[in-house]
């Protein structure tokens, strides 16, 4: 029996028509970074007294099954995460391929079963009823552009066998991170040299009373967008936003051409005010820490926009 290697390690998904039920077919093999999905369950230190001073037995608490999953944020995969997050988007064809839009604020999102498999062992961990939490991306000069997904799961199936059968092996087109840009308004915002953003859907845990110890379901909270711009201080055009008080129009995205691109719109950024601190003899900089709310035209808080060539997520 071989030992386990992450180098083999396989991630294999598909939505499901019941939530928490696994699909028998339509997995797709995904790429991933790392993944901490899996079941657990914590013991819980006995309160029994007159026993003695030797420890008794543990009781077994819940189960849970949550955790990060780390994504390349590519031109054709991450589609699926996109409708994980923000349910079944509004595709339209254009000129160079197809152009999917995701919108948030859902009333209902799907859920997926996510399959990690150990072929060496072999090991299959069928992860069912997973739901999108929390979405977070890190905009940089250079290095690889990943986002990691905050999943909720019900369980975990343990199988010796793959549940997905053999999926194809994924195509991937990488977006890099100096494709991305920044704008305010539609005009590029200058000197930018970090940004990142989280994209919730504020999940809470439906923890019923129940033999399995699983949770019932993770229903939608309030949806929240924020995150933070890093830039040198050139102008006070930021800052004079802030002050103002008046959302502002940003985008975060990356372009490759004119049908491959993925771009999140966020309608109403509001900023807050920022120091300028000085450190040292180099540049100075100015964060803002900003927080989106629902735009008062398109009603949403954010808008993800992929073109590419799949035909439907």
């Amino acid at each position: 029996m071989a030992r386990a290697r992450g180098a083999n390690a396989i991630m294999a998904a598909a939505f499901e028509t019941t939530y928490g039920t696994p699909p028998s077919t339509g997995y797709r093999k995904l790429p991933f970074v790392s993944s901490n999905l899996g079941e657990e369950q914590g013991l819980i230190a006995s309160d029994l007294l007159g026993y003695g001073r030797e420890a008794l037995p543990p009781s077994r608490d819940v189960i849970n099954n949550d955790g990060d999953v780390v994504v390349p944020i590519d031109l054709r995969n991450f589609g699926n995460w996109l409708k994980l997050f923000m349910g079944q988007p509004v595709t339209t064809a254009i000129t160079d391929g197809q152009q999917h839009v995701f919108s948030s604020g859902a009333t209902n999102l799907p859920s997926m079963t996510v399959e990690v498999g150990l072929p060496e062992v072999p090991s299959y961990g069928q992860n069912f009823g997973v739901r999108g939490n929390t979405l977070r991306v890190q905009m940089q000069r250079s290095g690889l552009l990943t986002a990691t997904l905050g999943l909720i799961a019900q369980g975990e199936n343990k199988l010796a066998n793959s549940g997905a059968g053999t999926p194809a092996e994924a195509s991937i087109e990488r977006f890099s991170p100096f494709q991305g840009a920044v704008t305010r308004a539609g005009v590029a915002l200058a000197s930018v040299t970090a940004a990142d953003f989280t994209y919730s859907n504020g999940l809470e845990k439906v923890e019923t009373i129940r033999p399995d110890g699983r949770i019932e379901d993770a229903d939608p909270g309030m949806v929240m967008m924020s995150g933070s711009i890093t830039t040198r201080f050139r102008d006070t055009t930021l800052l004079d936003q802030a002050t103002a008080g008046e959302p502002v129009a940003l985008t975060f995205g990356w372009v490759t051409d004119a049908g491959r691109s993925l771009v999140f719109e966020v309608p109403a950024v509001y900023l807050p005010r920022a120091k300028t601190p000085v450190t040292g003899p180099n540049g100075v900089q100015a964060t803002f820490n900003w927080q989106a709310a629902k735009d008062s035209v398109s009603g949403k808080t954010v808008i993800a926009t992929l073109r590419n060539n799949v035909t439907t997520y």
